[in-house]
């Protein structure tokens, strides 16, 4: 298994890099958060994944350690192949994807292309307990502010607000202020609204 490669690199794109290993170039294929993140020097370090099948070896590469765990953990999820995990971690920060699928949430998951109701559905059940237990999340504190969310959503639909529209005011809310009790969030939403 190939862990980790570090060289000059050669060929740098959105989805993949060419990293220069004494000689021998090695095509590996990346996520929009690493190429993000990648460091602006010739000389580069990323953590892999080498992915094996009938018909192909493929590197996958990551910067940081915690997204190849991210990375392993949803290609585990049957429906979840390779490239829908780097569509993920993509379209996603990690932080974000082990947010969702701690709090259960089935739509961040789902509004990632290539991810329907069912495989999104699956992934929180798959990964739930994986991830609370490896990223020591308190589920208590999750389900508590996602709860505060949807009281606010559904006080919000009851005072005659398009839930899409509120959703969207609500989701900033939340994110400035995890904490944020049912009434403040109401009350910035109507501010906002």
């Amino acid at each position: 298994m190939i862990t980790q490669i570090q060289g000059k690199l050669v060929e740098k794109s959105p989805t993949e890099v060419v990293i220069d290993c004494n000689g021998v170039g090695y095509q590996i294929n990346i996520s929009l958060h690493t190429f993000s993140i990648l460091p602006n020097t010739d000389f580069v370090k990323l953590f892999t994944h080498l992915l094996v099948k009938e018909d192909s070896h493929s590197l996958y590469g990551f910067v940081e350690k915690s997204e190849r765990e991210i990375f392993k953990l949803l290609i585990s999820v049957s429906g979840i192949g390779a490239n829908i995990a780097r569509t993920m971690l993509s379209s996603l920060e990690p932080k974000q994807i082990i947010h969702a699928i701690a709090s259960g949430d089935v739509g961040v998951i789902q509004s990632i292309k290539g991810i329907g109701a069912k495989t999104a559905q699956r992934a929180i059940l798959d990964l739930k307990d994986k991830v609370l237990k490896i990223y020591d999340l308190d589920e208590v504190s999750i389900s508590q502010s996602n709860t505060n969310k949807d009281e606010a959503l559904s006080a919000l639909e009851v005072l005659g607000f398009v839930r899409k529209s509120s959703e969207k005011v609500v989701e900033k809310i939340v994110a400035a202020m995890p904490d944020a009790t049912v009434e403040t969030i109401i009350k910035q939403a109507l501010k906002n609204l």
